[in-house]
């Protein structure tokens, strides 16, 4: 709702009044897709930034 009212400017009837697919298809313009990080990319991530001790805090 957050986008379709503040991003995209619809009015709560435009809104209400969309399927799934047209709202899917109005928010397509705002970004391309992304897919979750593969194996490799994780691993790589969690290298570089390891976990800090149980109970440790950053800050």
């Amino acid at each position: 709702m957050a986008t379709a009212f503040g991003l995209l400017r619809l009015s709560p009837n435009e809104f209400w009044s969309m399927t799934p697919r047209e709202m899917e298809r109005a928010m397509s313009v705002l970004g391309s897709r992304t897919s979750a990080p593969g194996r490799n990319d994780l691993a790589d991530l969690m290298q570089r930034f390891p976990d800090g001790e149980r109970g440790e805090r950053h800050g």
